[in-house]
């Protein structure tokens, strides 16, 4: 089931993307005749057929560019620049897929109580990588697509590629912050001083049972606490590079692929108590960037969207 989810959210940003994409730098050619987009378009934002006023033009570009008041676009220029438009694109277009998606699954399917104790180094570098590809991809094809400033600030694909940057910006400071500022703090307060076997255990006492370290490895299910230490699905208190000991993962059991019989025959060790610590400040300060940036993702979906449908 959960894979089936992961497989929707990434099909939806990726036919969201590959559709944004079929569009044309016709913005210039928008400026250079004061045409509006549909005047040559059948779609009145931009790209796909062509009304027969648009492919007369079109025709007299290719007979003779300097009467038609417009030079050759830059991606056009040689075949060279071709291909780095088309390799940006495709790394633009998947990168974003590979980002998108990964946010979507921990926010919406693990929840972001997942990383809440610990930023997971693989989301990490999935996270880094990803912002720098999308990065130096989008000026390459800001390169291609922008001829000039008043097309950023006069055009609407322009208005809403500015407000599309705005958003990507804000994802990569908040991302820088939560994994060089946010994630030492959560990591640090999760780090145990000292551990002692009760028969009662609240959740933050929990947390010092995290398997690294030598220390034993406990998780807490439907209230109760035990110990897969001795499990060798546990290594170093990590359940399948995905649930981490020291942890209550009662809500996360819909997501194994076996039923809570396994649990059973694990060692039970102590009582879970009702409990449950106020979150600390860098805890909020998390949940509040993890939040942002599932909003942040859905803006840029709509930013998509409004280019080629609106």
């Amino acid at each position: 089931m959960t894979r089936k989810k992961i497989f929707g959210f990434c099909l939806v940003v990726m036919i969201v993307f590959v559709y944004s994409s079929r569009a044309e730098p016709t913005e210039e050619y928008a400026e250079k005749t004061g045409l509006s987009c549909e005047h040559c378009h059948l779609d009145s934002s931009g790209g796909g057929e062509l009304t027969e006023a648009g492919e007369d033009y079109l025709e007299k570009l290719m007979q003779e560019p300097e009467s038609a008041e417009m030079e050759p676009s830059p991606a056009k220029r040689s075949q060279f620049a071709r291909y780095v438009r088309f390799i940006a694109g495709w790394l633009h277009i998947f990168t974003a897929i590979f980002w998108f998606g990964t946010i979507l699954y921990v926010h919406l399917i693990l929840k972001p109580a997942y990383a809440a104790h610990g930023l997971p180094k693989g989301e990490v570098r999935v996270g880094l990588v990803s912002m720098v590809v999308i990065g130096i991809t989008g000026l390459i094809l800001t390169h291609f697509r922008v001829s000039s400033l008043s097309i950023l600030f006069e055009t609407r694909f322009g208005i809403l590629l500015l407000v599309k940057i705005g958003v990507f910006l804000l994802m990569v400071l908040t991302a820088l912050i939560t994994v060089f500022i946010i994630g030492p703090k959560l990591r640090e307060k999760k780090r145990p001083k000292s551990i002692e076997t009760k028969n009662h255990l609240t959740l933050e006492e929990l947390k010092a049972f995290d398997g690294i370290d030598n220390r034993p490895a406990y998780f807490a299910f439907q209230g109760k606490v035990y110990d897969a230490s001795k499990s060798g699905f546990w290594k170093d208190g990590v359940h399948f590079q995905r649930h981490r000991a020291g942890e209550d993962l009662t809500e996360f059991l819909e997501q194994a692929p076996h039923g809570e019989e396994k649990i059973p025959a694990m060692p039970r060790v102590a009582e879970l108590l009702p409990s449950e610590p106020a979150r600390a400040g860098s805890e909020k300060a998390f949940y509040f960037l993890a939040y942002f940036n599932l909003v942040a993702v859905f803006l840029i979906i709509l930013i998509l969207a409004l280019w080629k449908w609106w």
